[in-house]
């Protein structure tokens, strides 16, 4: 594999953020983590900008893993394995790269002179709180160091793990700005089933919401993806929206499926023996690129925003779901 000459997990070049000979690879026979394989890497750097053309409504990332467990079929972070010589689909789901030394990067990169204390999201490349974080712990010490210093930051995470550290997620809110986001974008437990197979259950990740809400910690959900055809319906959109507001979320953000290089192939594949009569459909609505056209788009979000209002959720704030100010619109224009 081509561990040197890497680009971070934003897709930004940052060439040799680790080298070969800091790789180890270790194989779990346990039932958790069977058919999984961990490259444990001492990572060079850890704190990442954001690619100036991202559409993100942030600048800098942490990502303490490589590939996910979640197995999310439509995951647009799947490209970034083909930056290691692993395909994206099989690989990106069961060789997860392990940044093991990224609590102590971290601490050492805030404390830095250059570092002026500026928001950093987490989550936003693949899931800091996938199965593997069970067995290598790497969040506690990550937040830790941002709670050190009192550096804002967010989580968007499918995981309930995270609810193992709600009481430093407590800590680091009284001292800085935290923003925590669930990713909950469909209820139905068939299509979970098929399209999100290494998550918890839509359910579980909705007692988590309610759990951390009920703990002092405002939570968020980005309804996230919308599937066109499979999960868009206003009766699917307005049971999610619902059991969201039930389960005391501050927000709802709707984000719609989007399919770039690397995710595209393996959704496609999938569609074609789960739904192939969807194959025109999907050829139609994503010739243009990567995401739906704006019509749909706007179809979708204006359905949750009536659902969200009609179930007191609200009032919706863009980017409250990753704890990030939304630009006036002079800073827009």
């Amino acid at each position: 594999m081509r561990w040197d000459n890497l680009t971070d997990g934003d897709g930004a070049a940052a060439p040799a953020l680790f080298a070969a000979d800091a790789v180890t690879t270790r194989t779990f026979d346990t039932p958790e983590f069977r058919g999984i394989t961990f490259h444990e890497i001492r990572a060079r750097s850890i704190v990442n900008r954001v690619p100036g053309a991202s559409r993100m409504p942030f600048e800098w990332t942490v990502n303490p893993y490589r590939g996910c467990s979640h197995a999310c079929v439509y995951c647009f972070a799947r490209k970034t394995h083909s930056y290691l010589d692993l395909d994206t689909g099989l690989d990106f789901d069961t060789q997860i790269v392990v940044k093991i030394n990224a609590a102590e990067l971290l601490r050492r990169e805030l404390a830095s002179r250059r570092w002026r204390g500026e928001h950093i999201a987490m989550g936003t490349n693949v899931d800091c709180y996938q199965r593997a974080e069970g067995r290598y712990r790497l969040m506690p010490g990550i937040l830790t160091a941002l709670t050190e210093r009192a550096n804002p930051f967010s989580i968007l995470t499918k995981g309930t793990l995270i609810l193992r550290d709600l009481e430093l997620l407590r800590r680091a809110s009284r001292v800085t700005d935290v923003g925590v986001s669930v990713s909950v974008g469909f209820t139905d437990p068939g299509l979970w089933r098929t399209v999100e197979p290494g998550t918890p259950s839509p359910e579980r990740r909705l007692e988590a919401v309610r759990t951390l809400t009920d703990h002092g910690i405002p939570c968020g959900v980005l309804m996230a993806p919308v599937i066109p055809y499979l999960g868009d319906s206003p009766e699917q959109l307005r049971a999610t929206v619902r059991a969201i507001a039930a389960a005391g979320a501050t927000s709802v953000t709707p984000l719609v499926l989007h399919l770039r290089p690397g995710a595209r192939e393996w959704f496609t594949a999938w569609l074609a023996r789960h739904h192939p009569r969807l194959l025109p459909r999907y050829d139609a609505l994503y010739g243009g690129g990567a995401y739906a056209p704006r019509w749909y788009q706007r179809r979708i979000t204006g359905m949750v925003h009536e659902f969200a209002d009609e179930y007191g959720i609200g009032p919706y704030r863009a980017g409250a779901h990753r704890g990030v100010t939304a630009p006036r619109a002079t800073d827009a224009a």
